[in-house]
């Protein structure tokens, strides 16, 4: 399949001219839109044109209002809601809308940054936390003029037991929450709270990725619910708690349920958003934290109106079944996957079992009782590029590379830098089996990784 190997995405290009020549229209060619079927199961992908209009003077990062048409000019304060997925991104995704672009790139950015800030210098004091302190985090990664503020740090750790460097605790920084200021609050429209996760680095992480088994969520201590099911590792790393320290680190749950409700509260009174970004682990940890809120109802400004609760996932993994799915749509939580067809982590777990299995069996005609249960099913609409470079396969999941795509779709080059996902996969179980630990769970998942990024090379 020579034609995968692409430097970058086809380009169709259609240039028009907006009043007084302020932006040349440009339209790029991103691969596929997939929207939610009625029948509650993901429809098959669609190949259509994704285009964007981009404008040569403004950045992504603080674009709020954009030219559409002749004469015309569309804010963010005026559309946020339909940005934030209130119509589940109907004619914004195709062709792909200025402002959701934007805002898609501003997110992920915000995702980039805990890349950025992550100590990964095993003699570093801060080794595997954040390297910097809440207030000036953003700053030292160059987004000082976010005009958002860190609240708080979010650790995470799994119940897993293997030996890590250092003897250190397995309590490990993943991500971070933040809102809006003042100014930035008009420019939305609302007041903006951002949580956002990376993506897996270490090898407990990397372990509770592969823990390919389905878990009834039980989030809601109310309704047990028993037939929404999540995977095992994601859930682990969202809900377990570290015992093994003197004081032990409430779980990642507990830190952000505790913060978003301190938010909500101290802005009491004021529109609202609760944004969720992450990349392939945190786009987990992401749909995980934004359907706990809408369970526990934490989004219920009052009685008339909810907090919209919106993620943004990039390169993410499935993270339940269909009944998870189901309730999801049935809370209003929206999610917009921004997917690599190419990315192999966008298709696990459920490589043979998930939301396109009825269709390879000839469709609806054969119902299966264990299918709610058992297969897993990406939620959500999903916008999909289309990148590959045959020098480094490991780009197609890189974060950088998906952001640059839609900034530049013309320039997407070789990445020289990122994380090399399908040799640290190779490592992981080496070292696992040097360590005498079972793989058995989730060895042939990791092989199945590896072997699909290497079957992108032909």
């Amino acid at each position: 399949m020579a034609s995968k190997a692409l430097m970058k995405p086809t380009l169709n290009f259609k240039h028009g001219t907006l009043k007084n020549n302020e932006a040349q229209v440009q339209s790029h060619s991103f691969g596929q839109v997939c929207f939610p079927g009625k029948n509650g199961v993901s429809s098959s992908r669609k190949s259509v044109v994704v285009s964007v209009v981009t404008t040569k003077t403004a950045s992504p990062a603080t674009v709020v209002a954009v030219p559409v048409k002749t004469g015309s000019t569309v804010l963010l304060s005026q559309k946020w809601r339909e940005i934030q997925g209130l119509n589940n991104w109907e004619s914004l995704v195709e062709p792909l809308h200025p402002l959701l672009r934007n805002e898609i790139i501003r997110y992920g950015e915000f995702v980039a940054a805990c890349y950025k800030a992550f100590d990964l210098d095993s003699n570093s004091k801060r080794y595997l936390n954040c390297k910097y302190g809440k207030k000036n985090m953003l700053k030292e990664v160059g987004m000082d003029d976010s005009g958002y503020e860190v609240t708080k740090y979010i650790y995470a750790t799994p119940d897993i037991n293997i030996p890590i460097q250092n003897d250190a605790a397995p309590g490990r920084w993943i991500g971070y929450v933040a809102v809006s200021s003042d100014e930035v609050t008009k420019q939305l429209g609302r007041r903006d709270m951002l949580v956002t996760f990376r993506g897996t680095v270490t090898n407990h992480e990397w372990v509770a990725n592969f823990m390919s088994s389905l878990t009834p969520a039980r989030l809601d201590p109310l309704h047990d619910r028993p037939d929404v099911k999540v995977e095992s590792g994601f859930l682990s790393l969202y809900t377990s708690e570290e015992a093994e320290t003197k004081f032990g680190l409430e779980s990642c749950r507990q830190q952000l349920l505790s913060e978003v409700s301190r938010l909500i509260n101290k802005y009491k009174g004021e529109e609202l958003s609760i944004t969720l970004a992450g990349h392939s682990m945190g786009s987990a940890l992401a749909l995980l934290l934004a359907y706990d809120i809408s369970e526990l109802g934490l989004n219920k400004a009052d009685h008339r109106r909810k907090i919209p609760v919106t993620v943004f996932s990039f390169g993410g993994p499935r993270v339940g079944n269909l009944s998870f799915k189901q309730r999801c749509e049935q809370l209003g939580v929206k999610v917009l996957r921004i997917v690599n067809i190419n990315d192999p982590i966008t298709k696990l777990p459920g490589v043979l079992f998930n939301e396109n299995f009825r269709g390879l069996i000839g469709g609806s005609r054969y119902e299966f009782p264990w299918f709610a249960c058992s297969c897993y099913v990406h939620v959500g609409v999903e916008l999909v590029l289309d990148f590959f470079n045959v020098q480094n396969p490991s780009c197609v999941h890189d974060l950088e590379t998906y952001i640059n795509l839609l900034k530049w779709p013309q320039r997407l080059g070789i990445q020289k830098e990122g994380f090399d996902w399908m040799n640290k996969a190779r490592d992981l179980l080496v070292s696992a089996q040097s360590l005498n630990i079972s793989l058995m769970p989730w060895k042939d998942v990791a092989i199945n990784m590896v072997n699909m990024v290497q079957s992108q090379r032909t």
